[in-house]
């Protein structure tokens, strides 16, 4: 019995006959390829790399089916409008956002992950001239 929620199965989404571009030897030319892109080819590192990468989007179609078989259809639908809106809040480029809203919509507020401590504005390193920033994003640079 289901009730209408997504496989919690973990699915490849790579296939297990990958064709290598071959060299003279039989073995694939790094200078061609590059490194990065032949390792990327072969198989992913992990079994719970794919896993791990969609997590957020795993959950939120887990959350919305059940919110959609315990409430109705209006749940859903309402939270993922409220969703794009607070997608669509702009801000000038310069002045950071810590996107509080999409947050708390999505439930992220409570998780403490990598971003949340090394991703402060006053460690950046790079702070732009507000002029310059705000020229680039408008294409007059």
């Amino acid at each position: 019995m289901s009730f209408g929620l997504p496989s919690v199965k973990v699915k490849p989404d790579f296939e297990n006959n990958v064709p290598l571009h071959e060299g003279t030897f039989g073995v694939p030319n790094p200078m061609v390829a590059g490194l990065a892109c032949t390792k990327n080819k072969l198989a992913v590192a992990h079994p719970l790399q794919i896993s791990e990468k969609n997590y957020h989007l795993n959950e939120e179609k887990m959350n919305m089916a059940m919110l959609r078989n315990i409430q109705g259809l209006h749940a859903p639908l309402k939270l993922s409008m409220e969703k794009k809106f607070s997608s669509k809040i702009g801000r000038l480029p310069f002045l950071p956002s810590s996107n509080f809203q999409q947050n708390v919509l999505t439930g992220r507020y409570l998780d403490i992950g990598f971003e949340d401590i090394l991703n402060t504005p006053e460690l950046c390193e790079v702070a732009g001239q507000p002029h310059a920033v705000v020229e680039r994003s408008l294409g007059l640079l």
